[in-house]
Order: structure tokens, then C-alpha cells, then sequence
């Protein structure tokens, strides 16, 4: 086996150094360590640096604008080649206007209340110690994520104003994209001073690596998967780092019997059909017998015109010629695609009962001029984001004024949704006193 010669890894599986101790050390080690102490540093700036290298960082996004377009250009070439589908082609494309967007988020985020050092809580005891809570940042947040490569910018902006550093390990899918983008991201930080391993991006795109980053507890204090189905259960299961879990989104809008007709169709179209290939996209209509006949023409009409496929139960076939016979696979599956399913029920309840069976707790929705219906759904629906009279394309860190977002979160321990700022610290107990020894 080779060892390192210079400033650069000899890859042999693993890429690995030989450690003061005679041991080797693997490349994943290498880039925790640097991570852990980029994060001490993180902790010890003020909310002005950290506001500083945000703005410069979102500056330096835009200015190396047609670097990261090149990049990307590749990515989405090696996509089509692959034959991968449209709607995760366009998850993966960047434009202008998409670059733009991750710089205003940027911007966003500098301009939001910094969480750190917050003071939740101060009690006296009856012994004279003031207990209090505070909030600090969580240490080291390793990212796995695939495709959208915006999730580099987004999860370096709310990891850095939190006083974290971020280990990020994108899909090979978007391997030219993420890195064009942390090396903005890295200039910008250049320029200001500021650590530049308070992003690290791991390039070996090895799967290898990714089971050895699942088994970094001690280096990286918490891991946060975003993609797929597949993705996310092999690091929850796996994982010995604890995990925030970002779920798929099997998301459900429900037609009530008192439905506005138009507000319902205009809805639905926009949850399917704005963008196919993300999680909060409508993937399952539910839609009361009772207005059924009346609503389901103008919601084809609607979905059809974007060529969406529709595939409904046996009373919804019987209302259009366009509606295909669904199956019991479709109640649960997100495609990711112009694909949509259509449930027919009876009542509130029944639509309730089915949502929380085949739901994945992401967004649902309810289109109703009912308010105790309205109410009602929203109390017993289990799921991170439930509507009433909107789309499920809202549920977004940018949206929701987070400035960006490090994911949805669809456990119910630590965070729940979008995790903006909030989510990525955590509190420490502080205690005050003036002698006090314990009898």
C-alpha cells in the first residue's frame, strides 16, 4: 500500500494517512477531525462574523455564477445519459434564477435572529441557585443528501449562523455541482477570514465511505439524511450517530363535500404539478363521494393538461375515461412524477383514517368551507404540516421565513418540519450560585 507522499491521498479504497501513532487513518477520519475543530471555532464567533460570511459567501455564489452552471452542466448530462427521469433531472438543475434564490437564502439567514447564547429560561431555587437554559450550537452536522445541489448552500448557511460546521456528502448524481459550489462557498469564507472546514464536501463518492460516515459517533454529533426512501432507512437503521430523520412525502390532499370546486382544482394542479420531484408535491388525492362527480372533471381537466396520469379507485373511474384503475401500492407510494392517485370516502373521518394509514407524517391538506371539518382535520391528521385552503408546496424553510431549510423533518423527537435555525442547536443547563454545597 502507498501512503500519502504530499498533500493528497493515494486512493486505495479507502483513502488513508499513517497517524502519529503508527495506525492509519481513512479519509472519512481525516475530514471529522478537521470538521470537530472547525466547530470550535464556529462556536466562538459572534453573531456580526458570522453575519459577515454569509453575506460574502452569498456574494461569491453569485460572482462564480457560471462556474457552478458549467459544473452542473456536467451533472445533468451524465443524468440524461443514465436515462434518468425529468422530474429528478429538474431537482438536480441549477439557473440564474436558482443560483439567485440560494444566495437570497443566504442573505435570509443573515438577516434572521441568531439563536445562539439565548437564554430560555432562569429560575430560582430555593437554595438560592439560578438554573437557566441556553441555546448552542449542535457541533458537527453531517449531511447525506441526493441530487439538489442547493441543499450545499442552504445546509452551510443554517449549520454556520448556528456556530456548526457542516461535513456534506452529496449523490455522485450532483458531484460537480457541489463542488463548484463549496468552493464558492470556501472563497467566500477565504475572504473574510473565517475557517474554510467550516464546510467540508466528502468528493470520494465511494458508498464505502458513506457506511464509515454512519459510524463517526464521537466526530459528528448528528447525522441528517435527505432523499429517497432507500437512502433515509439505510441511515436510520445503520447509523450509530444519532439521526434526524427527513422523510419522504406521500402527500395527501382531501377534497371535503363542501368544497369550492375551482379553489380545489387550482390547488391540487399547483401541489402536483409545480415541481414533480420534491417531497411536499401532492403524490394522493382523497375526494368525498359527495362531491365527486361534480369535482373530479375539473381536476382532470386540470392535471391532464400537464400529462399527468391519474389512477383512481373504482368510483373515481366511473366519473372520467382518463382516470385508470389504481392499486393497493398506490395509497403508499410517493412517485416523484406526473403520477397521481385518487381515493374516493364518505366522510371526514374515513379520509382521516386512510391519510394517517398510508401517510409519511410529511404534508397534508384539507379543501373544505367547513370550519369544524377544517379543525378537525388539522387535530387528528399525524403530520409535520397540515393544511387548510392551501397547497403542500409550502411546507419550506424559505416559505415558512426560515431563510432556507436543512430539511423536513418527520420525526416527532427534537425537530418536527422545516428545521430552520432552531433546529440545529440544542440547550445546556447554566447555574449560578454563591457557596451552595449539597447536604
Amino acid at each position: 500500500m502507498r501512503l500519502q507522499t504530499g498533500s493528497r491521498y493515494d486512493k486505495i479504497g479507502f483513502n488513508q494517512k499513517l497517524k502519529g501513532d503508527g495506525m492509519m487513518e481513512s479519509y472519512m477520519q481525516m475530514l471529522a477531525k478537521r470538521s470537530k475543530d472547525a466547530s470550535r471555532s464556529a462556536a466562538k464567533l459572534g453573531t456580526a462574523d458570522k453575519n459577515r460570511g454569509l453575506l460574502a459567501v452569498a456574494d461569491e455564489l453569485v460572482a462564480e455564477q457560471q462556474l457552478i452552471l458549467d459544473a452542473n452542466a456536467k451533472d445533468i448530462e451524465a443524468a440524461k445519459k443514465k436515462g434518468v427521469k425529468q422530474s429528478l433531472i429538474d431537482r438536480l438543475e441549477l439557473s440564474e434564477r436558482r443560483i439567485a434564490d440560494m444566495a437570497e437564502g443566504l442573505r435570509q439567514i443573515a438577516a434572521l435572529d441568531d439563536p445562539v447564547g439565548e437564554v430560555l429560561s432562569m429560575k430560582t431555587r430555593p437554595n438560592g441557585l439560578r438554573i437557566g437554559q441556553k441555546r448552542v450550537p449542535l457541533g458537527v452536522v453531517g449531511i447525506i443528501y441526493e441530487s439538489r445541489p442547493n441543499v450545499t448552500a442552504d445546509a452551510f448557511g443554517l449549520c454556520f449562523k448556528t456556530g456548526n460546521s457542516v461535513i456534506l456528502r452529496g449523490g455522485s448524481d450532483a458531484i460537480y455541482s457541489n463542488q463548484a459550489i463549496v468552493h464558492a462557498v470556501k472563497d467566500g469564507l477565504r475572504k473574510e477570514k473565517l475557517n474554510q472546514d467550516l464546510i467540508i464536501l466528502v468528493e470520494d463518492t465511494d458508498r464505502k465511505v458513506v457506511n464509515e460516515m454512519m459510524k463517526m459517533h464521537g466526530w459528528i454529533d448528528v447525522l441528517i439524511p435527505r432523499g429517497g426512501a432507500g437512502l433515509i432507512a439505510n441511515v436510520v437503521a445503520n447509523s450509530t450517530v444519532p439521526v434526524i430523520e427527513t422523510g419522504t412525502g406521500n402527500c395527501h390532499i382531501y377534497v371535503d363535500e363542501s368544497a369550492d370546486i375551482r379553489m380545489a382544482a387550482e390547488i391540487i394542479e399547483n401541489a402536483k404539478t409545480q415541481r414533480m420531484g420534491v417531497c411536499n408535491a401532492c403524490e394522493s388525492l382523497v375526494i368525498h363521494s359527495g362531491i365527486l362527480s361534480k369535482a373530479m372533471p375539473e381536476i382532470v381537466k386540470k392535471l391532464k393538461a400537464h400529462n399527468v396520469e391519474i389512477r383512481g379507485d373504482e368510483r373515481a373511474c366511473t366519473v372520467s375515461k382518463e382516470i385508470i384503475p389504481a392499486s393497493e401500492e398506490d395509497w403508499g407510494t410517493e412517485y416523484l412524477d406526473a403520477v397521481i392517485s385518487v381515493k374516493t370516502v364518505d366522510s371526514l373521518r374515513e379520509a382521516i383514517d386512510h391519510i394517517n394509514r398510508y401517510n409519511t407524517g410529511h404534508s397534508e391538506s384539507i379543501i373544505t368551507k367547513d370550519y369544524a371539518n377544517a379543525l378537525q382535520f388539522q387535530d387528528e391528521i399525524d403530520a409535520a404540516a397540515v393544511y387548510v385552503n392551501a397547497s403542500t408546496r409550502f411546507t419550506d424553510g424559505f416559505e415558512f421565513g426560515f431563510g432556507a431549510e436543512i430539511g423536513i423533518s418527520t420525526q416527532k423527537l427534537h425537530a418536527r418540519g422545516p428545521m430552520g435555525l432552531n433546529a440545529l442547536t440544542t440547550t445546556k443547563y447554566i447555574i449560578f450560585g454563591n457557596g451552595q454545597i449539597r447536604k
